[in-house]
């Protein structure tokens, strides 16, 4: 059993996890799973049995690999994984730490009892995927947490420490300590402990889910949901099978589970947040960069510009808990832009996002500034000001005079030369493109462009950089628009080359010579010309039409 290690010690039975990186629950793993629970039953000399993971991970999940083909539903399939743990006639004891994430999760809720570090990560994840647990988790979860604990994490898809359910009956012991052994220091004294005082085994099927006003409360997480999950369908069926958890047996809620989570798995949707998650983990590949490759510590960040990407670009960063300094060349220009960066988090505490401590401590990491002296330290600066070759041209000679040696240099720019950047330094292999979308503190996406002549260090330091600070880094070469602003203008078929003429002043009600459809209705003319554009590209379940970004932020922002 390759996937699983099995050993007997003092009468209990170890069944350790061991499908790097984070053992994913492929069918590999789930028949050495089962095999090693098979065996660990039919040993006399076990009293207790003990399922642990690694460092990293208890379990990360399902091998998402697995969903385009048939081992994800090959026996034993995972329902019957949990099925069998739950149904063996010792003790099964889940110590957990690291990731404890969907159906590693579900895993753990199998068992009978539950031993875990206080920062173990928990989630059901599923939702991001367009899918919903489909191993148990909508019925055995809330027998332990609770409806309303329940509802929260599978709906949001959101990653809780273990210790946020100290005191639930989801973790029997949590472990505030750190170290190699003392998780399994740990779940082998607890086991102990369930041998010494004869412990019933305790299935979770049998716990029944009670709340005073259980109708009312699902119509308002169905309300609330709804108006903020955009369209997504998997959240509002999570509710549907989490709620079966109230009715008729455990059994029955499960079949409402398994149905609704097969309807999902085949829908358009999952499909294509599936196709997502993969593409997202295509993109942090690179051709030239791997494991081995050397880094440069990035521990001070400086911004050269306070407009609406500065300002948001340094917001990123603080975010983080990175230091960052944001240089402007006026006093006003600063102040200005420092106002619109305490306007942004005053706006998250006020919508409760932020505590207002945790607002001041960010805004203490942004340092403004009027001399370029002070990005010396920087090992990173960002260049943000106006999009103009010329502009840049001049802050980049100035950076390079100043910034310390092995500091990497880059530009926000969005359609400029980043060679020609580079050029203007005496150090070109520093130089990449680091281009945010807007608002960068909020946008996912960050564009690094490799020049020429970038060295290898400093791209996979930048892409190190992004999942530190919470981007989707994808790394484009030196071209026009890059990715983003390519894929954009040509969205929709000849959108692109419609987007085009309006932006040279074209009417969309107007029909050029030798088109055969007008790009609006007639009426259009009647509105402004921003709401023609606007109409022209409006749709039924287009969420913002192609000219949002331009309305919001001008031309030159995006």
């Amino acid at each position: 059993m390759k996937e699983v290690r099995y050993k007997v010690e003092s009468g209990l039975a170890w069944l350790i996890l061991d499908n790097p990186p984070l053992n994913a629950l492929s069918h590999a793993l789930r028949r050495a799973i089962v095999d090693g629970l098979d065996r660990a039953v039919a040993d006399p000399k076990v009293q207790a049995i003990v399922i642990i993971g690694g460092e990293r991970a208890f379990s990360s999940g399902a091998d998402i690999k697995e969903f385009s083909g048939g081992a994800f539903y090959a026996e034993p399939f995972l329902p019957a994984v949990c099925d069998a743990l739950e149904a063996a006639p010792k003790p099964v004891v889940a110590a957990i730490g690291g990731a404890c994430m969907g159906g590693g999760l579900e895993l753990a809720l199998g068992c009978h009892y539950r031993v875990a570090l206080a920062d173990a990560k928990i989630a059901f994840p599923e939702v991001k995927l367009g899918l919903i647990p489909g191993a148990g988790g909508t019925q055995r979860f809330p027998r332990l947490v609770g409806l309303e604990n329940a509802l929260n994490l599978i709906v949001s898809g959101a990653t809780v420490p273990a210790a946020t359910f100290k005191g639930s009956p989801l973790f029997d012991e949590l472990v505030g300590n750190t170290g190699a052994n003392v998780l399994r220091d740990a779940a082998r004294a607890f086991a102990a402990g369930l041998r010494k005082r004869d412990a019933p085994i305790r299935r979770v099927r049998d716990l029944v889910v009670k709340h005073p006003q259980a109708e009312a409360f699902l119509q308002f997480a169905k309300t609330g949901v709804a108006s903020v999950a955009r369209g997504m369908s998997a959240p509002l069926r999570a509710i549907d099978a989490v709620a079966a958890s109230l009715e008729r047996s455990f059994d029955h809620g499960m079949a409402v589970e398994r149905r609704i989570f097969t309807e999902l798995m085949a829908s358009p949707e999952s499909q294509a947040l599936r196709h997502a998650f993969f593409a997202e983990r295509a993109a942090s590949k690179v051709n030239g960069l791997g494991e081995k490759t050397a880094q440069r510590q990035i521990q001070q960040v400086a911004v050269v510009g306070a407009g609406t990407m500065g300002g948001g670009i340094a917001m990123t960063f603080a975010n983080a808990g990175i230091p960052v300094t944001v240089l402007e060349a006026k006093q006003e220009a600063l102040e200005r832009g420092m106002t619109g960066i305490r306007k942004v988090y005053e706006g998250s505490v006020a919508k409760k996002k932020l505590k207002p401590d945790e607002t001041q401590k960010r805004i203490a990491l942004i340092t403004p500034s009027l001399d370029y002296a002070t990005v010396a330290k920087a090992d990173l600066v960002i260049e943000a000001v106006f999009e103009d070759i010329e502009v840049k041209k001049a802050v980049f000679r100035e950076l390079d005079k100043i910034a310390k040696k092995g500091a990497i240099l880059a530009s926000n720019t969005s359609t400029l030369d980043v060679d020609r950047i580079a050029s203007f330094t005496k150090r070109p292999g520093d130089v990449l493109g680091l281009h945010f979308f807007s608002p960068a503190h909020v946008m996912r996406l960050l564009e690094v462009v490799r020049a020429k002549k970038t060295r290898p260090e400093v791209l996979a330091t930048a892409m190190s950089l992004a999942r530190r600070i919470g981007k989707t880094a994808v790394v484009s070469g030196v071209c026009d628009g890059f990715i983003g602003n390519r894929m954009r203008l040509a969205a929709a078929g000849g959108q692109g080359h419609r987007d085009l003429r309006l932006r040279d002043g074209a009417l969309p009600h107007v029909r050029p010579r030798g088109q055969r459809h007008q790009l609006a209705h007639p009426q259009a003319a009647l509105r402004g010309a921003s709401e023609d554009a606007a109409h022209a590209h409006r749709g039924p379940g287009v969420r913002a039409r192609p000219f949002w970004a331009e309305d919001r932020l001008g031309l030159v922002s995006i």
